[in-house]
């Protein structure tokens, strides 16, 4: 075929010297595209004329090989550019619960994962209004920025005692995946008492002993909110009116901080993760009273806000929140197919 090339190029240059340059009063640019288009005619012709010229063998299955290598090469180094991008993404899994909950400890043991990005701060897009109306791309904007392989993941532990909440994620995302972390409600509402009390003491500030709050009239107080959001069976049918219980996984908050890495486990299969949280990466403080995290060689234990001492309750009072919560407890074990070792 080089021959023919040549032969092209000798012809081509002989029609422009012979016709090109010599039309009468035309520009330089006419004269040009005449004679290109007067070898094109030629090159037409000497195929017709000479059709040994032209090869009429099928491509050869090198030069298939070739082209599709190149264009191999081509994605694999266009879709390892892209990995490389991060942005910002809607949440795929949320995590829930109530407060003292253990929802903290989840967000910062699941983010040992390497494929796991977090938004650092409680966003409370779904169950505050003046969130909720600045839209999802205002919600998109609170989220972390992410790789393609990563799942995001925003935590409000209020979304599940808001009775709106559910039919607002469901219209973002059908599909989402729910982390829900529940404690012995007992425990938790020891918990809680216990965090405001601590609050009110930083601020120099007076708050009445538990007993006060949890009786009224010789009997529990069931306006005290801290009851109320221990009550789980209330909130979660209200979930499961929008989302299948197979889209959920319930985190058993009391287990986790005693052992950590066995409830972590199920929270990665749950969100089809690899096997990427082991045992190394926690280690028990003794002086704290619970398990810390250890990652990448660098250590760090939750908010000193975490694992403080519960007042003391006496054994009549004790009594009388077992009794409280026995039926509601039993209700939840219902409706979500599973016990929890809670008194």
């Amino acid at each position: 075929m080089d021959w023919v090339s040549k032969t092209f190029q000798c012809y081509s240059k002989d029609i422009y010297l012979k016709f090109g340059k010599h039309l009468p009063d035309w520009k330089s640019e006419n004269r040009k595209r005449t004679s290109v288009l007067a070898a094109f005619l030629l090159w037409t012709v000497l195929l017709f004329v000479h059709p040994s010229m032209v090869s009429s063998r099928p491509m050869t299955n090198s030069l298939f090989t070739s082209i599709n290598n190149s264009k191999k090469s081509f994605i694999k180094s266009d879709l390892r550019n892209s990995s490389n991008i991060t942005q910002q993404h809607l949440p795929h899994t949320i995590i829930i619960g109530v407060r003292k909950g253990g929802t903290r400890a989840l967000l910062e043991m699941l983010s040992l994962h390497p494929d796991v990005s977090a938004a650092e701060s409680e966003v409370h897009f779904f169950d505050w209004e003046e969130q909720y109306n600045k839209g999802l791309e205002w919600y998109i904007k609170q989220m972390p920025f992410s790789y393609p392989h990563q799942l995001t993941v925003e935590k409000t532990p209020a979304y599940f005692t808001s009775m709106k909440v559910p039919e607002r994620v469901h219209k973002m995302n059908e599909s989402i995946r729910i982390l829900l972390i529940l404690r012995d409600p007992i425990e938790r509402v020891l918990s809680d008492y216990t965090q405001v009390f601590h609050n009110h003491k930083q601020k120099h500030k007076l708050y009445p002993p538990v007993e006060e709050l949890l009786l009224k009239n010789g009997e529990i107080n069931v306006d005290y909110k801290a009851i109320n959001r221990s009550v789980y069976y209330t909130y979660m049918q209200n979930w499961l009116m929008y989302f299948p219980l197979h889209h959920m996984h319930i985190v058993d908050g009391d287990k986790l901080i005693k052992d950590p890495l066995p409830e972590m486990e199920k929270v990665e299969r749950f969100l089809k993760l690899s096997p990427q949280i082991n045992a190394s990466n926690f280690y028990f403080n003794k002086t704290k009273g619970f398990y810390c995290l250890r990652d990448g060689g660098r250590d760090r234990c939750l908010h000193e806000s975490k694992g403080r001492a519960h007042p003391h309750v006496d054994s009549v009072l004790m009594e009388k929140l077992q009794e409280h919560f026995h039926e509601p407890n039993k209700k939840f074990f219902d409706i979500v197919g599973r016990t929890f070792d809670w008194r």
